[in-house]
C-alpha cells in the first residue's frame, strides 16, 4: 500500500486488478481521467469490465473487445497490488458511466 501524500506514476495504475467490496473482480484499469484545474488531480479510473461485471451491470457485451467505463475515484478503498472499491459490484450500477471514446 502506498502512503496518503505519496506521488506514484500513473503508469503503475494501468492494468491493475479492480476489485469489489465484496471480493469479486470488476476488472482491469485501462485509463485514468485528470482534472487539470484548479489543481492536477485524479478524478476517475478508466475500467475494463470482466464478462460477469458487463452482465452483471447491464450492459451488452460487444462481440470483439469489453465495455470500459469510467468509476469515480471516490469508490476506491485501497491501492496495492490491486485497486479496492467500498461498493459492491451491484452498487456500481449507479456509479459508473460508459466511457467517452
Amino acid at each position: 500500500m502506498w502512503e496518503v501524500n505519496e506521488t506514484v506514476n500513473v503508469n503503475i495504475l494501468l492494468g491493475k486488478s479492480v476489485v469489489a467490496d465484496d471480493a469479486r473482480l470488476v476488472g482491469a484499469v485501462t485509463g485514468v481521467e485528470v482534472e487539470l484545474m484548479p489543481k492536477w488531480e485524479v478524478t476517475h479510473l478508466h475500467v475494463s469490465l470482466t464478462e460477469e461485471t458487463t452482465r452483471e451491470l447491464g450492459y451488452k457485451k460487444p462481440f470483439l473487445g469489453s465495455v470500459d467505463v469510467i468509476l469515480p475515484i471516490s469508490i476506491v478503498k485501497a491501492v496495492g497490488d490491486l485497486i479496492s472499491l467500498d461498493k459492491k459490484i451491484g452498487d456500481l450500477k449507479d456509479l459508473v458511466e460508459p466511457t467517452k471514446d
